[in-house]
């Protein structure tokens, strides 16, 4: 057990009087709370309460004990407080998918600056998943479920898979209106090797469908102008075809048979490793990500 810990169990106990009710003001098993007590006097060697079934009173031992230990947990607190409400400053380094870095995280980052005058921010664009502990990153925007159990999500919305086609390509070519129809249509694809696969879901049509396209790119703005051009059917994340869907110059297709959303989230190593500047960055930011209209998936 934690030696602070320790104190702070042994001084609820001296203060209430009681075992029992010690437990019950720290939220612990009885036998827990003794233990713990029994486990401190073991590692100091001296007896500090004196207890039986009727009364429980401290030694001389721990009579001094309790002062010093009290002096311990205040100044602990006074630091940890004094931690907390430090000023928002130095390094920020965050990363974030490249196309919503630009478009949502940047002004928002710029906007953090303005408010934080000992702010410095490293904005890190990059469509990988980025290493929080080995690339020194304070804060990651995620798109996708999380798998290492080890950082700290906080939602701020989701998104959803969509495929798209031009109005153009649309009237030369007929609208799908299940994934089969899809191999009768030109797919525009991301790269690798040999065919990529579509996942479908809804009326009963789960799983991949292999698809072949004669044009592929791993940058995303190069297959949304070769949709919007007219040059086949593309699958993207909503916020990165939302303008294009209000403004007419793309169609959602396929919408029953698209799959679950994907959670995004703000990613940070755990509580805590966490500066106040992060903390900061975090409630700044989860709020205004959470009212922009491309994260309420529909």
């Amino acid at each position: 057990m934690d030696r602070l810990d320790e104190l702070e169990i042994f001084l609820r106990i001296v203060e209430e009087g009681s075992l029992v009710r010690a437990a019950r003001r720290l939220r612990r098993s009885p036998p827990a709370v003794t233990r713990a007590l029994a486990a401190l006097e073991d590692r100091i060697g001296v007896r500090l309460v004196d207890r039986t079934t009727r009364r429980l009173a401290t030694t001389e031992a721990g009579r001094i004990l309790h002062e010093k230990a009290r002096a311990i947990v205040a100044d602990y607190e006074a630091a940890a407080t004094g931690v907390r409400e430090a000023p928002v400053r130095g390094l920020l380094r965050i990363a974030a998918p490249v196309q919503f870095g630009r478009r949502h995280v940047a002004p928002l980052a710029a906007r953090f600056l303005d408010r934080n005058e000992e702010i410095e921010i490293e904005l890190l664009l990059n469509d990988r998943n980025v290493d929080l502990i080995e690339e020194g990153v304070d804060v990651a925007l995620r798109i996708g479920p999380l798998a290492d159990s080890s950082l700290t999500a906080r939602p701020v919305g989701q998104v959803r898979r969509q495929w798209v086609a031009s109005p153009a390509y649309l009237e030369r070519h007929g609208v799908p209106k299940r994934p089969q129809d899809l191999a009768r249509h030109q797919a525009l694809l991301g790269t690798s090797r040999g065919t990529l696969d579509w996942n479908f879901a809804g009326r009963g049509r789960g799983g991949p469908l292999r698809l072949e396209g004669r044009f592929r790119t791993d940058d995303i703005e190069t297959r949304l102008r070769a949709v919007r051009d007219g040059r086949g059917i593309a699958q993207f994340l909503s916020y990165q075809v939302a303008d294009d869907l209000v403004a007419g110059r793309l169609v959602r297709l396929l919408r029953d048979f698209e799959t679950a959303p994907l959670p995004v989230q703000l990613l940070t190593k755990g509580r805590a490793h966490r500066a106040p500047k992060i903390d900061a960055f975090l409630d700044f930011a989860v709020k205004r990500l959470s009212a922009l209209p491309v994260l309420q998936a529909d």
